[in-house]
């Protein structure tokens, strides 16, 4: 059987409710592809804050704490912190 290795590929991400919001992300919450929920820092948790991204296949729901990545179509998705971590390494600029 034939073996692929998938290439290298650079993403933007942040941890969502962590990290500052990135314009991008900012621009799909404009737009209405993503709606915040719960996401006022005086008043509400990393436990309690989520957001839901309007996608290709449905409507994502993306907890405090977890990683949104933009791909390189400029696609929004998320991904756990853990396999974000196993997954993804940081690229110096």
């Amino acid at each position: 059987m034939t073996k692929y290795r998938k290439k290298p590929v650079v993403v933007e991400a942040f941890q969502f409710y962590v990290d500052p919001i990135p314009d991008w992300f900012a621009d799909k919450i404009t737009s209405n592809d993503v709606i915040l929920r719960k996401c006022d820092y005086r008043r509400y948790s990393i436990d309690e804050a989520y957001c839901e991204i309007k996608t290709l296949e449905g409507t994502m729901v993306g907890k405090g704490g977890d990683y949104i990545i933009r791909g390189i179509e400029g696609e929004i998705y998320l991904c756990k912190p853990d396999i974000f971590k196993e997954t993804y390494e940081k690229v110096d600029d």
